[in-house]
């Protein structure tokens, strides 16, 4: 037993004299971690639109039929507005039967019918016209309106650009105040946020053509946003 612990003794001795020539590593290293931020406003220049065509009757084939007639008729009205085919895409068609009451109290089932259709408007010049023409041509119901832009590259990179210098001079002026200087970047995170209106049929400001009896729309402004996380190195 003692000449085990005998042998062991200059083993541990050996592997002390090891460690003591390794590479010593600083634990002194010291970082700042800032939050910029970056905002871009935009004027929107295409909208989004759904449309529909409700239809009730007690004969299922007419009111099928009845939905598609006032369905063609919109959809062809807004041909003729300029508004190309391949911006206007169905995103709803149902059927469905529901029991309903006549006048004299007698039930009798009713058939209702939805077609939904899904336009992208890229002339919001036209855009209040356009409003009271599938209106007038067959629509009785319009869902939503939204804006946006179509192309947004530009002003992410503007962005992007506004929050990193936020980001720096926030961090020149911690490290000012802290005695300090900023050394090199060691880690960059973010974040892209977009901010769109929203505006219910009818609703709006001023209006958008040149028609008195259209409906005032006014598309408000979209902003764009970015959020970065970045880490500096701190040095004396």
């Amino acid at each position: 037993m003692r000449s085990k612990l005998f042998f062991l003794f200059p083993l541990l001795a050996l592997a002390v004299a090891l460690s003591a020539c390794g590479p010593a590593v600083s634990s002194s290293s010291r970082t700042l971690t800032v939050t910029g931020n970056g905002v871009v406003y935009l004027t929107p220049d295409i909208a989004y639109l759904y449309v529909g065509v409700h239809t009730e009757d007690a004969d299922i084939a007419a009111a099928v039929a009845q939905n598609n007639a006032r369905t063609q008729a919109v959809v062809d009205a807004l041909k003729d507005m300029g508004v190309a085919a391949e911006d206007i895409q169905t995103s709803n068609f149902s059927v469905w039967s529901m029991e309903d009451y006549d006048d004299t109290g007698n039930r009798y089932m009713k058939y209702t019918v939805d077609n939904t259709i899904y336009i992208t408007i890229r002339d919001l010049s036209k855009l209040g016209a356009l409003l009271d023409t599938v209106v007038a041509s067959g629509a009785n119901n319009i869902n939503s309106l939204s804006f946006d832009v179509a192309d947004k590259t530009a002003a992410l990179i503007e962005a992007r650009q506004k929050a990193m210098d936020n980001a720096e001079a926030l961090a020149q002026e911690l490290a000012q105040m802290a005695g300090l200087k900023v050394g090199e970047i060691q880690n960059i995170t973010y974040t892209d946020y977009y901010s769109s209106p929203y505006y219910g049929y009818g609703m709006g400001g001023g209006g958008a053509t040149d028609s008195a009896a259209s409906v005032p729309i006014q598309p408000g402004r979209m902003q764009v946003s970015v959020t970065v996380n970045v880490t500096y190195e701190l040095g004396k």
